[in-house]
């Protein structure tokens, strides 16, 4: 926050950001919401009442604003549903550019009243539906394009946490929601820092594009590798050993658990900072370096992983642990274990009406040809290098977006 002396004595606050572009000086208007929007109602259609690609009316339902739609929409780029045949609204305002609409209601209440702006609609007929507030500048304050990164601002969105209502669902609604304030400068400096998280969000994008076909890459790799390596007379048994080493003096302590997204984590990780293992942990299996293990109730979504954040740690006696025998590269068999042709071989096997599980017997049954240790070995080369650069991109995304959280909190008052 900028400060002025006054008579060498007193000190004012003003009301201006603690990051601005160098050409601008003077106060921002800090005004209320209501001050600054008008609020339209919004209808309450379904998702079974939406379909997309058909030239019908879209409709903005509020889990896309949650998990789906950028800061800014751009219906040239973007993609909203379409309301289905005999469904249609009547006396809804159509959204026009520059509208902004907030989802209601989050489980989260940092997602409370999450903004989108509608940046460019393509000509597009679009109503607000479903938990969302749809909200139009009534004074000709604001640029298109600004609006929707004010209320994406981490200095909002304090405000809305303090006045989210609920326990498991928390909410908003449009009166205590109008009583926000928020600061406005000049239509110029608006369209400076719009522009500035604008090009950041697109390259956000265009990271995430990266990433997505880097992925679809390697899935590619994985599914012409191993497709044609189930035919034969060899089963994955043929090339593993179990192992069931326990940790009898409990000398271990690291205790890990398999995520189906993250292979290997320690179990205070996965469980939220909480540790839900044993007191007495000396009947633990040990997993070393390049082991597996599997929940034999989860395998069906995933849960299977090769030991390599780790030197060794601790599994729960539930798991079924086992390691690749000397004709096996483990990292040969870990990127099978992702191949779809892996998926279906498991699901033939699963035993049990409640609970469907996959027994260490069930596993060795699969088919599964090699080929010499030396192709092995490549195949995880290249694999592995091609996961090496999806880490990096990853990172790389993560740092974009952490520089969009700093500007969204250093920008805005």
């Amino acid at each position: 926050m900028t400060t002025m002396a006054i008579d060498n004595k007193e000190k004012e606050v003003l009301n201006v950001p603690h990051l601005r572009f160098p050409e601008f000086n003077g106060e921002w208007e800090k005004c209320k919401v209501s001050d600054l929007l008008d609020f339209y109602s919004t209808n309450s259609l379904s998702w079974e009442q939406l379909e997309y690609d058909t030239n019908a009316m879209m409709n903005l339902h509020y889990g896309l604003i949650h998990v789906g739609l950028p800061t800014m929409v751009d219906l040239t780029k973007d993609k909203l549903p379409n309301i289905k045949e005999g469904n249609m609204p009547k006396n809804f305002a159509r959204c026009k550019e520059g509208d902004v609409a907030f989802a209601d209601a989050s489980e989260d209440t940092n997602e409370v009243a999450k903004a989108i702006e509608f940046y460019n609609l393509n000509g597009n007929d679009v109503v607000c539906g479903l938990h969302t507030i749809h909200g139009r500048d009534n004074s000709d304050n604001t640029v298109i394009g600004f609006k929707g990164y004010l209320f994406s601002s981490m200095v909002f969105h304090h405000q809305i946490r303090r006045i989210a209502q609920g326990t498991k669902i928390f909410s908003i609604n449009t009166k205590n929601f109008a009583e926000c304030y928020v600061g406005v400068p000049s239509k110029e400096e608006q369209t400076k820092i719009a522009t500035l998280l604008r090009l950041i969000d697109e390259r956000i994008m265009t990271q995430n594009k990266i990433i997505e076909d880097l992925n679809k890459l390697k899935s590619a790799i994985i599914e012409m590798e191993y497709t044609h390596k189930t035919k034969g007379n060899t089963h994955i048994g043929d090339f593993i050993e179990q192992t069931s080493k326990r940790n009898k003096d409990s000398a271990i302590q690291n205790v890990l658990s398999v995520s189906n997204s993250q292979g290997f984590i320690q179990q205070c990780e996965q469980f939220e900072n909480r540790s839900v293992a044993s007191d007495d942990i000396s009947n633990y299996k040990i997993v070393e370096r390049n082991c597996f293990a599997f929940n034999p109730a989860r395998i069906n979504v995933g849960s299977i992983a090769r030991l390599t954040t780790f030197n060794r740690g601790i599994v729960s006696p539930m798991y079924i642990c086992f390691r690749t025998k000397d004709n096996l590269f483990p990292e040969y068999l870990d990127y099978y274990f992702e191949s779809k042709q892996f998926f279906t071989e498991i699901q033939k096997r699963l035993e049990g009406s409640v609970r469907q599980c996959l027994s260490y017997e069930g596993l060795c049954n699969i088919p599964l040809c090699i080929p010499t240790v030396e192709v092995q070995q490549q195949t995880g080369k290249r694999l592995s290098t091609l996961v090496q650069e999806i880490k990096l991109e990853i990172g790389f995304l993560e740092l974009l977006q952490k520089q969009k959280k700093f500007l969204l909190h250093q920008m805005f008052i």
